[in-house]
């Protein structure tokens, strides 16, 4: 019997002990956590957690060090939380889900009252739209793990998850860029543990720029993380769309927990737990009458949390008859860490990463003759490792010290072959070679100098190396018959430093005020920017607040575009590009409607400048559609974007949930040639229409049946026609440059679709589910080419659907 047959019979065997548990066991599941400052992150003990709704009260304090273990709960239903603690801001967890195999970890923040306490009213609250950092008013969101990894249209992938909020487009089915409001995609900056690391995608930039095909890791190995829209603080850099702040979650520190799921998308392995043995647990009854406390172990254990996933996506492609023809020769895996090591006097110590490894081959098609197109080979190796270090300690009450050093490293060689129409070998048409590695030491110190007034400054020092060749023909992704050339060729080093300082000022307990400024200095181009940044909130009532916010951003180009080579020089001009900058102004308005129901409408104003361009052509950065870059460039270009985004969202309560969004907006740039055009993602509007609902089934109703539904509606992006006589002359497809960005494709309506049914049973849970991108089979367009048939350019259109049938089992 081989390895892999042995593995899959004690999974059944496995399987098979934990459905055996008969219909009347009573199952519990079990909720801890901690409790800390919002502002300084330190604990909060002897705060107060009670589970709302239960008779006896069902309850808890913190302990010394702000951490809560509840008494174990039946499974079957959902709780709500209620925190409070003296001189704090109650706060309201609210609809939090249990299973029998795996413990509910959470991370509580309060803010501290900055009124008298005779002043104080106690009323729990909660508001969803606030994001993780405490230093941010407005333009951001929290993107909540459990709640977003229900959505439809998302298949366990962050970066599909975006397309869900407001503001956000995506631009087809097989990629899962990010689009925030009408601007380019590789405009937005992710950050993994605080750190920007490298696009983190499988594929990335393989079919546009920005994006890839999903995220290195999935909503699994997450924790609750930010999504910034605009008018970021001081601390972001480098960005002038938004920036998606990612964490990765911790490994339960007390008992080791494992998970396998197997689908049509591939394998994944998770494993989490303690270094050496499990603690055990002291119940210490009847601090408060009809109160039970339960002592929570020892929380100073290290712990370790370790992903891998490996899929193809043949196996999709095969469900479905062929309509993934164009992504199953893609074959991938990555893999995911942390490790976590507190200590008594000199702070926790964090080793985390990802890596990827990707490979792509696609073939000559099997009926050669009766393709309309030059065929060709596309073969394609791409590599992302990502390693880091982060070390916090508290060097005084209210004060903590973070620091954090990190590794990069992209590898990406791709080689495509032109053939003719008989099978046979014509060319070379590209060989790019790419190899980037930045490391990264960023240093911040986060002092919270009263109930009202934090700051926080910081440090980053980035070392890039790069050894880059791109080698292509010039008309490419087109032949006409020339050959291949350099277009861009560096290898060497540079640095890039930065520094910031942001402020929070509680003015009373209605206004707020944060201030900041970030500086930075580019070797490469010897380029310094200063950059302030000011957010004002009011809160108007206690359920309606208004809020302003204004910031100045600059972002890098990617390091391969400033060494385009001149054909006839054979310098870089390139290099002496300044950094793309942008003025964000955001106003919000928001409203809690109900306990659970939320509105906010954010219009907001953004004027790009110092933009990118190809001198007297409409040539802009921001319709840059591909990876490679064989234009030289001047700082001569704007942009313009403005618009409004809504929102109402209910959050789960009574077994279901819904999030209506809806974008209006104008998104349009100068060129090289002086004159105002439509972005190519100009879309004019985007709407999204989301719910799902789950039903607790079963005698012991332990069970969980949910199904999920969402339905997008967006307008077409714009497109440049082709001059058909010259095209015909020249067999590939030619722009007619005078109608730059003049025609619109079709609106757009996708559909998404999932279903799940979780099974508790004694310490294991199964999942069974079926999710579906593109649902109702829209055909996305991939561009065009000359047609040889028709004598005539073509538009490419792809139908791809993707399926992805799991089972799960975690223990």
């Amino acid at each position: 019997m081989s390895f892999k047959h042995r593995i899959l019979l004690c999974l059944v065997l496995f399987s098979s002990s934990c459905l055996s548990i008969t219909a009347q066991d009573q199952l519990t599941g079990r909720i801890r956590g901690s409790v800390t400052d919002a502002a300084s992150g330190q604990a909060l003990p002897y705060a107060q957690v009670m589970v709302a709704g239960t008779s006896p009260v069902v309850g808890t304090l913190t302990d010394g060090m702000g951490r809560f273990q509840l008494p174990e709960l039946p499974v079957g239903e959902r709780y709500t939380l209620h925190i409070s603690y003296m001189g704090y801001e109650p706060v309201t967890a609210h609809q939090i889900a249990i299973t029998s195999a795996k413990e509910t970890i959470l991370s509580i923040s309060m803010k501290e009252s900055i009124r008298m306490l005779s002043e104080v009213v106690v009323t729990p609250k909660v508001d969803k739209s606030v994001p993780l950092n405490n230093m941010t008013l407005t333009g951001a969101r929290l993107v909540s793990i459990e709640e977003a990894s229900r959505f439809a249209g998302g298949i366990d992938d962050p970066g599909r998850l975006m397309s869900s909020f407001a503001g956000v487009a995506s631009n087809g089915t097989a990629n899962n860029d990010i689009t925030i409001r009408g601007n380019s995609p590789q405009f937005l900056q992710w950050k993994l543990e605080g750190v920007e690391i490298p696009n983190p995608n499988h594929f990335p930039e393989s079919i546009g720029v920005g994006g890839g095909i999903l995220t290195a890791f999935s909503t699994n190995v997450m924790a609750n993380s930010d999504f910034y829209t605009g008018a970021f603080p001081a601390e972001y850099d480098n960005a002038l769309a938004g920036v998606f702040d990612m964490k990765l979650r911790t490994g339960n520190n007390q008992h080791h927990e494992h998970a396998v799921q197997i689908g049509t998308l591939g394998v994944e392995l998770s494993t989490e737990g303690p270094f050496g043995s499990e603690p055990k647990a002291s119940a210490y009854p009847g601090l408060y009458d009809k109160m039970q406390y339960v002592e929570p172990p020892a929380d100073n254990k290290a712990s370790y949390l370790v992903n891998y996933r490996a899929s193809t996506l043949s196996l999709s492609a095969a469900m479905l008859g062929g309509v993934l023809e164009e992504v199953a020769g893609m074959r991938y895996q990555d893999w995911t860490y942390k490790l976590n090591f507190p200590t008594r006097r000199a702070g926790t110590f964090t080793l985390w990463g990802i890596g990827t490894y990707d490979d792509y081959d696609q073939p000559l098609p099997d009926d050669i003759a009766a393709t309309p197109y030059l065929p060709y080979t596309d073969k394609a190796h791409q590599t992302l490792n990502v390693a880091g270090l982060t070390h916090r300690i508290y060097l005084s009450p209210g004060n903590y010290l973070n620091t954090i050093l990190t590794f990069c490293n992209t590898t990406n060689h791709r080689v495509i072959d032109l053939y003719d129409l008989n099978g046979n070998w014509v060319a070379p048409m590209a060989d790019i070679r790419l190899d980037n590695t930045n490391l990264i030491l960023h240093s911040f110190f986060n002092s919270k100098i009263s109930a009202r007034l934090t700051n926080r400054f910081g440090v980053t020092a980035t070392q890039l190396w790069y050894d880059n060749d791109m080698n292509i023909i010039p008309t490419f992704p087109y032949s006409n018959g020339e050959p291949m050339r350099s277009i861009g060729k560096g290898r060497g080093g540079s640095t890039v430093f930065s520094a910031f300082n942001q402020t929070n000022l509680r003015i009373d307990d209605r206004w707020s005020l944060q201030m900041g400024i970030n500086a930075g200095y580019f070797r490469l181009n010897n380029e310094l920017t200063i950059e302030p940044r000011a957010a004002l909130k009011w809160q108007t009532t206690p359920n309606t607040s208004l809020a302003v916010a204004y910031g100045l951003h600059s972002r890098r180009e990617n390091l391969e575009y400033y060494f385009v080579e001149h054909p006839q020089r054979h310098t870089y001009p390139n290099k002496h590009l300044k950094q793309a900058k942008a003025h964000h102004l955001v106003l919000t308005a928001d409203w809690n409607i109900g306990e659970n129901l939320h509105f906010k409408a954010e219009p907001y104003y953004q004027e790009l400048f110092d933009v990118p361009v190809e001198a007297d052509t409409p040539f802009s950065i921001i319709n840059q559609r591909n990876f490679w870059m064989t234009s030289l460039l001047v700082n001569t270009g704007r942009g313009r974007n403005y618009g409004i985004d809504l929102t109402l969202e209910r959050y789960l309560l009574g077994g279901y949930y819904y999030l209506i969004t809806a974008s209006l907006f104008d998104s349009r740039y100068r060129g090289g040639d002086g004159r105002w055009r439509n972005t190519a993602l100009n879309r004019r509007y985007v709407t999204n229409v989301l719910g799902g609902k789950e039903w607790f089934v079963g005698q012991t109703r332990r069970n969980v049946l949910g199904v999920n539904l969402r339905f997008n509606f967006m307008g077409g992006d714009y497109y440049t026609p082709f001059d058909h006589e010259l095209s015909v002359a020249e067999k590939r497809p030619v722009e007619d440059t005078s109608q730059t960005m003049a025609l619109r494709h079709k609106p757009v309506f996708v559909a998404h679709a999932g279903i799940n049914f979780k099974m508790n049973r004694r310490h294991c849970t199964h999942e069974i589910a079926f999710k579906i991108i593109n649902a109702t089979g829209h055909a996305d367009h991939y561009g065009y080419n000359y047609n040889f048939i028709r004598q005539k350019v073509s538009e490419i259109k792809a139908r791809i659907i993707i399926p992805n049938v799991y089972y799960k089992i975690a223990f």
